[in-house]
């Protein structure tokens, strides 16, 4: 009976010194600064081609440097280049090599791009995209630094903000074609996290729960915490298809999106009034450590989630 005391009270402590190992690297103040700098009018929107795109593509790569990240193999910087059209694109990729098994990944991902100049509304024609999907590619940069900080994965982590999701999901077209997805274990996509979820407070929803365990795993590893991830509410919507997963998922990977969205009844989708005034800056906060804490099997390696039937 001492013995089942003594082990409960060792998993305790550690639970709790694994949530605040969180809390101390994945802060308000810090999550706060990088929403507010992608989703700023300095940025323009973030419009493909654009050169608001530019400035937020090059503050992903600032922030990757401090942080300490690596480059993807084959790559000289964070910029992943490409052309479509003739023009140029690049996504922005850096990563964490795994300790023991450094040839499987763990994909973390966002769209930075958004819509740009609309149509102005009250004299705001400026889609700051702060939602679709500023609080993502927050998320990814917050990953990154806790992961970093933690340096303990055994598996090789990638994080990668994708370009051009908005107009057809390129980057995250050309960032699967460089992989070989045999070798990708899991990918956290992550977008729209920045308003409570139709399930309330401390919860999230994945899309495509049922078409692997990646959700169950998550969960498990929730196990004691407040948070929640639920299956998809809106399957109407067909979101498990809509995102930059969508590319990797259909190779057999368990790539699923993570989001709060209330999409069936946002009226701030794709509009001016995306703005930073109106998140709830607690919600992101509430969602980026709960992924962090649900993820934590995946990147030791001690959990695999089932693959997806690939898509014909």
């Amino acid at each position: 009976m001492k013995k089942a005391i003594f082990i409960l009270l060792l998993t305790f402590a550690a639970r709790s010194g694994f949530a605040q190992q969180i809390d101390k690297t994945i802060t308000s103040e810090y999550v706060d600064h990088i929403i507010k700098t992608l989703s700023s009018d300095e940025m323009e929107g973030r419009a493909t081609f654009s050169p608001g795109i530019e400035k937020a593509a090059a503050f992903i790569e600032s922030e990757f440097g401090t942080i300490g990240l690596q480059p993807l193999k084959g790559e000289n910087s964070f910029r992943q280049s490409f052309e479509r059209d003739g023009k140029p694109l690049f996504n922005i990729a850096g990563m964490i090599p795994g300790k023991s098994k450094p040839e499987e990944y763990v994909v973390f991902s966002a769209h930075y791009d958004h819509l740009g100049i609309l149509k102005p509304v009250n004299q705001d024609s400026i889609a700051n995209g702060a939602d679709d999907d500023a609080s993502g590619t927050t998320a990814v940069i917050a990953l990154a630094k806790y992961y970093k900080a933690l340096n303990n994965n055994a598996r090789t982590l990638i994080f990668v903000a994708f370009t051009a999701e908005e107009i057809g999901g390129f980057g995250s077209q050309y960032f699967s074609g460089k992989l070989n997805p045999d070798q990708v274990v899991a990918m956290f996509n992550i977008e729209m996290i920045g308003k409570e979820s139709k399930f309330g407070k401390n919860a999230a929803f994945i899309t495509g729960y049922d078409r692997s365990d990646f959700g169950k795993i998550l969960q498990k590893n929730l196990e004691g915490s407040p948070f929640t991830f639920y299956p998809d509410p809106y399957p109407e919507q067909q979101l498990f298809y809509r995102s930059d997963n969508a590319t990797l998922a259909a190779l057999g990977v368990p790539a699923h999106t993570i989001s709060t969205d209330q999409i069936d009844s946002d009226k701030l989708y794709h509009t001016v009034s995306d703005e930073y005034e109106s998140l709830d800056t607690e919600n992101i906060l509430a969602t980026i450590r709960a992924i962090a804490r649900s993820a934590v099997s995946i990147i030791k390696g001690t959990d695999t989630p089932s693959r997806i039937p690939k898509k014909q």
